[in-house]
């Protein structure tokens, strides 16, 4: 007697579960939905540092001449901040707080915008050969050391410093011209004057690069210690509090980062004032402060600097970070999560 068949191989094969097939690595790829481009690989334009720059100085270029003319005191003039700003409305007026501005805003177009765009262009290069050697498999992109921003940036800086050093040489210069007697005032009209009589009255080299060393010193201290600082603040920030790339971070790393540049650069800013102002030689003025003020010189108006410097380089960041939302916006880039 054959035995009942429950049904046909048919029925049974549409039964069986069906096995499909792995999908290629292809049909997997185009399956994916694109992700969204890195804002780390958002390149910017490279004058965005100098524009902001420009901006922050028109704000805080008071407090720069303060700071100038506290560093270059002589005779009777006043000892504090406060009492040299009085000093310089009650004689010169409120116009006497912008001595120089053109020179400012000529050393912020050729120091800044070399100085952050070059930084901004090495960091670059450092994130893609950082991420190049990141391990394959991980989705966390791989960072830049800070060691690796500081380097960048004081090769930046020092760069900067070549670049701005004529234009920083007229803001010091046309920022103390009013403090000195009327016979020994050199009356630059406006920064190009002044570019174009320093050239015929000291020769290009002498009159355009008085200072440079100590001036690109000081401008690789200030960028490695600004920008790095920077960085590395508003990285930790997000990383590690509920902040995200806002305003309020933007404040906090650039409030950060403007300690660290006023502390670092102190003692080479006023080496640098003195050299630009004058016409001696740097071991020569390194003599003569440490005979009159011991080690005290290194810090001689680091309160007016810092007070100069936090609020300019909270308000370029802020400036800079502008730049770089409305770019996003206009190339229809997403902001950085």
């Amino acid at each position: 007697m054959e035995s009942h068949k429950t049904g046909s191989p048919a029925v049974e094969a549409s039964a069986a579960p069906a096995v499909k097939p792995a999908p290629s690595a292809t049909t997997a790829a185009a399956a994916k939905p694109a992700s969204k481009p890195s804002t780390a690989s958002i390149h910017y334009p490279f004058w965005f540092g100098g524009s902001a720059s420009s901006l922050a100085a028109c704000v805080t270029h008071p407090m720069d001449l303060v700071k100038v003319r506290l560093q270059m005191r002589h005779g009777d003039m006043p000892r504090s901040m406060s009492g040299t700003f009085v000093h310089i409305v009650r004689n010169e007026g409120i116009r006497g707080l912008y001595s120089g501005l053109s020179a400012s805003l000529l050393r912020q177009l050729t120091y800044s915008t070399t100085r952050f765009g070059l930084y901004e262009a090495i960091k670059g290069r450092l994130e893609v050969y950082a991420n190049g050697r990141h391990a394959e498999g991980k989705s966390k992109k791989a960072q830049v050391s800070f060691g690796a921003l500081v380097v960048a940036a004081s090769v930046a800086g020092m760069a900067g410093g070549f670049a701005g050093n004529a234009a920083d040489v007229l803001n010091v210069r046309m920022q103390h011209d009013a403090a000195l007697p009327v016979e020994k005032r050199r009356g630059y009209r406006h920064a190009l004057d002044g570019l174009v009589r320093l050239a015929r009255e000291e020769g290009i080299v002498k009159g355009w690069f008085r200072g440079v060393w100590p001036n690109s010193m000081r401008a690789a201290a200030m960028t490695a210690s600004q920008l790095a600082s920077y960085d590395s603040a508003k990285r930790i920030l997000l990383a590690t509090t509920p902040l995200t790339d806002s305003l309020a971070a933007h404040l906090i790393a650039s409030f950060l980062a403007g300690v660290a540049a006023a502390t670092v650069t102190s003692p080479i800013d006023v080496v640098k004032t003195r050299v630009m102002s004058s016409h001696a030689h740097l071991t020569t003025v390194l003599r003569e402060l440490y005979a009159a003020e011991g080690l005290r010189w290194m810090f001689k108006g680091w309160v007016p600097s810092f007070i100069r410097l936090g609020p300019h380089t909270i308000f370029t960041f802020v400036f800079l970070e502008g730049h770089r939302k409305m770019y996003r916006k206009m190339k229809g880039l997403p902001d950085p999560e």
